[in-house]
């Protein structure tokens, strides 16, 4: 298992310092199935991401760098252990038009404040739904 993440873990650090290093206006990052707990600190410097794909990875926590990006436009969280949400300042996002949080066992208090708060698609399962097995 540790083997396994030790090789995602250097994908993600390959993929995201390729995109850094390339200068390019970086459209999307797709960083599904990592066995990721936590984004690689070089997703700050991509300030022109529209869309990212941190689907059925490990997050326990949002990753709030996130929040920074001022031209991101989707979120893609499904399949993670994520059970607290930064509303306030997913609510802040100027691009932001919509964030995928899909089976992720999310507290009651985000499932009521984030629905009269938010301008933009959030994507929530029912309470206690489970991710399909694949």
């Amino acid at each position: 298992m540790l083997k396994k993440m030790g090789e995602a873990v250097a994908r993600v650090a390959r993929k995201v310092n390729e995109t850094v290093e390339s200068g390019s206006d970086t459209l999307e990052l797709r960083l599904e199935g990592n066995f990721l707990h936590r984004l690689p600190s070089e997703v700050s410097a991509l300030q022109h991401l529209k869309a990212i794909d941190l689907s059925r990875n490990q997050f326990q926590d949002f990753p709030e760098p996130l929040t920074a990006l001022p031209a991101l436009e989707t979120i893609n969280l499904e399949e993670n252990e994520i059970v607290d949400v930064p509303v306030e300042k997913l609510a802040a996002m100027p691009a932001l038009r919509s964030i995928n949080l899909r089976f992720n066992p999310l507290n009651a208090e985000v499932r009521v404040i984030a629905p009269p708060l938010i301008k933009f698609d959030m994507l929530m399962s029912p309470e206690g739904a489970r991710a399909p097995l694949p």
